[in-house]
């Protein structure tokens, strides 16, 4: 195998030239379908960034509302205390939630705005790195961020839900590439919408040795007009939308990539072996049998395609942490799965790759050294 492995290095580097737009075009193709595989799952993470660090172990909506983002979800207050007499059920939290807009100048940015009662255990902030995170009559917590973008501060005003709040908190890790997530007093989010005595969720943090999908369903079962849903499976629907709405973008440039990739080793590896007819036909002639040539086909193959999925890994690695340096609100994420997927698709390109180049070994004939004489 030692002897294949020389070969096949001696034949792509004998012209670095093309061996530099064959491992080129690999690690571009492959880093297309890393980068959007990363952008898909950074997002979808972002996505659902609320509902993993809010607290609670169990979402209740309005029935039949199973997701966050781009639905609207209202329930009576009564609803409040059924839930909490459900057995299981340790702590609940009301809020409010909405999509507005938080204004501050010129600067406009659509937000997850969530009014909380004051005593507030679950639903709010998570890491406040200035100000506080409880928020009272008249008083707002935003991003980091959009506070930057806009040039605002703690004690500055911002529009939001049609009136004005002043910022007393700014957080961390609330914003995502297309909103971010705003925390108002639940009385102000009433008050400015109309002041109707209802509540858009109840999260519900279970008791200890509790299962939130047992306690989920007993509440399904005990209160009329809710959907309740455990942490996890609040996450899987909410992540859904982000596959609905990306999955054919994704299944497309996955597919451009798969082809620039198969065209650009192909093409090299062909003719890296049509460059080397001579030796094989020396190799033949001494009596290598077809499948020792086939190795070395497949071994060029493998190789190019091995130093491209390492270039293309490395450089969405180094794209994510420059993303992540920037003001975007974009999140890259590699996955274990990407890296099977497009391990796989890399092993496919090698393989596909090899096929003509090996139909053009097998018809190789050993006279063709001895009309030209052996290569040095």
């Amino acid at each position: 195998m030692s002897a294949t492995l020389l070969l096949a290095r001696r034949n792509l580097a004998r012209n670095r030239v093309r061996l530099l737009a064959s491992v080129g075009g690999v690690a571009l193709a492959l880093s297309l379908t890393l980068a959007l595989d990363a952008i898909y799952a950074g997002v979808a993470n972002q996505l659902t960034t609320y509902i993993d660090r809010a607290g609670a172990d169990v979402w209740v909506a309005q029935g039949g509302v199973r997701n966050l983002h781009m639905v609207a979800s209202t329930l009576p207050e009564s609803v409040v205390d059924q839930v909490k007499a459900v057995d299981g059920v340790a702590t609940v939290t009301p809020i409010l939630e909405a999509t507005d807009t938080v204004a501050a100048g010129d600067e406009r940015a659509v937000a997850y705005v969530i009014g909380l009662p004051a005593d507030a255990s679950m639903g709010g902030p998570w890491e406040v790195v200035e100000g506080r995170g409880q928020v009272g009559p008249g008083e707002i917590v935003v991003d980091l961020a959009f506070a930057r973008k806009a040039g605002v501060r703690i004690g500055d005003s911002v529009g939001v839900l049609g009136g004005e709040a002043r910022i007393v908190g700014l957080s961390r890790g609330t914003a995502s590439l297309v909103n971010s997530v705003a925390f108002v007093s639940i009385d102000d989010f009433r008050a400015m919408r109309g002041g109707a005595p209802v509540v858009s969720f109840v999260l519900v943090r279970v008791a200890p040795g509790a299962s939130p999908e047992a306690v989920a369903a007993d509440i399904e079962r005990l209160v009329a007009g809710v959907t309740a849903q455990s942490r996890s499976t609040f996450v899987a629907q909410e992540r859904r939308i982000v596959t609905d709405m990306s999955a054919d973008v994704i299944s497309i440039m996955s597919v451009i990539g798969f082809v620039v990739a198969l065209a650009v080793v192909a093409l090299t590896v062909h003719v890296a072996t049509l460059a080397r007819r001579r030796e094989f036909g020396v190799l033949k002639a001494l009596g290598a049998r077809n499948r020792v040539l086939y190795r070395i086909v497949l071994v060029q193959a493998v190789l190019s395609v091995a130093v491209g999925y390492a270039i293309g890994l490395a450089f969405t690695g180094l794209l994510g942490f420059a993303v992540g340096r920037t003001d975007l609100n974009l999140e890259l994420a590699v996955t274990a799965d990407s890296l099977a997927k497009v391990g796989l698709f890399a092993a496919a390109i090698a393989g596909f790759a090899a096929i003509l180049p090996i139909r053009q070994v097998a018809g190789v004939d050993p006279a063709v050294v001895f009309r030209r004489g052996a290569p040095a």
